[in-house]
Parts: C-alpha cells; structure tokens; sequence
C-alpha cells in the first residue's frame, strides 16, 4: 500500500525527460518560487520542474510551520503552469532529508534526467546537509543566483569542493545530460522574494502581500 501510494505522489513523467526538482517548505509559496522554475525551464532546457514540499526542513525551526495541504494548495495556485507539478512525496515516504529523497527517485525513476535547483543562499550552507557529497555525487546541481549575496557563496565549503565539477555558464543546457558531480551557477534571476518576508512574526502569512504576490506572478 505504501509503494502504490508513493507511485501516486510521483508527478507524470516519460522516460528521457529532463526534470528539475525544486525542494523546500514552500511556507508561503510566492512568485520567486515559479520564476526560478520557468528561468530554470529555460535556462536548462527542461521539460518539468517538480516542486517537492518537505514535512519540515531538518535545518529551519518548525515553530511557524502550516500544514502541509495548505502550502501545497496555495503551492498549486502560485505554480499555474503545466510545467510546474507540486508533490508531496516526502510525507508518503517518510523522508526528512534530500539525500534520502534523491535515491528515492533515482530508484523509482530511473529513466529520467533528474536536476536539483538551489538558491544561491542554499549553497553557502550546503556542506551542512546531510550527505551532501553523495548528492552531488547523485544528480547535477543548478544553483540560481540570489543578490545581493550571491557571488560571496561560491567561496563556501560546498562550493570550494566541487569546484572542479562546476560547469561555464554557457554550457547551462547541457548540465541534465551531464553525470554527477556536475554544478552550474546561473546569473540573471533578479527577482528577490523569500518566504521568510511574507510570514509575520508568529508564523503567520501576510495575505495582503501574498495576494500582491500572486498579482506579481500574473
């Protein structure tokens, strides 16, 4: 039962697709969220990006957390595009961590080209994920540039790491072809929304912005 449910939560997907996996709280979903998917669709000349809702991220506090059908309802609003497939895969599968999430999919999808996208931001702390090495040593990493900050990340431990691994900008449409470790960092993503901005200080939402926000997405 569980396997036939965890089939359920893995988007549609034909053997030889090119799939970007886009992980987080997603607490609030925002606009930033769908334009890094479709500059990402562009840039890397991807077929999907699979936005994949985590229970709860180990590395954050969990205090101001909604339920998870609530961001995936409002992931599903903001996403609007055919391209955009929102999952929650982890809570059926009981995972916690990327890593676990990734040989997950690499077992059950195998035909596929996966590609993991990350901000910039994330990057910096990538080396305190658990088994971060063996996730670049799983699927090709897109790190989307986040300003002002951005540059100063790629003198972080991760980065410094796998650095050798890093491919041109210009070559950004070859990366999901590419074997692991491979890494890309892409310029021009100029929109700065984070959902730590849209949450009051108790965790809530601030709707008046979300609702500017979907505006913005429009």
């Amino acid at each position: 039962m569980a396997s036939r449910s965890a089939a359920r939560v893995i988007p549609l997907h034909t053997n030889g697709m090119r799939i970007g996996l886009l992980g987080g709280s997603f607490n609030p979903p925002h606009a930033a969220h769908r334009a890094i998917s479709l500059f990402a669709i562009k840039r890397l000349q991807l077929d999907r990006v699979w936005w994949l809702l985590t229970p709860g991220n180990p590395l954050k506090d969990l205090g101001g957390l909604h339920d998870l059908a609530e961001r995936a309802d409002a992931a599903r609003k903001i996403a609007d595009d055919p391209r955009i497939d929102v999952s929650c895969l982890e809570a059926v599968i009981g995972t916690r961590y990327t890593v676990d999430t990734i040989a997950h999919l690499r077992r059950r999808v195998s035909g596929v080209h996966f590609v993991w996208i990350m901000g910039a931001d994330n990057l910096a702390q990538f080396h305190r994920w658990k088994g971060w090495r063996r996730i670049a040593s799983e699927v090709p990493i897109a790190v989307i540039d986040r300003p002002p900050q951005s540059f100063r990340t790629l003198a972080a431990p991760a980065a410094q790491a796998l650095a050798r691994y890093r491919l041109p900008e210009n070559q950004a449409a070859r990366l999901a072809d590419q074997n692991a470790p491979a890494w890309v960092f892409l310029t021009g993503m100029k929109l700065g929304l984070s959902s730590t901005g849209l949450r009051n200080p108790d965790g809530s939402w601030r709707t008046t912005e979300l609702a500017d926000d979907m505006r913005l997405k429009a």
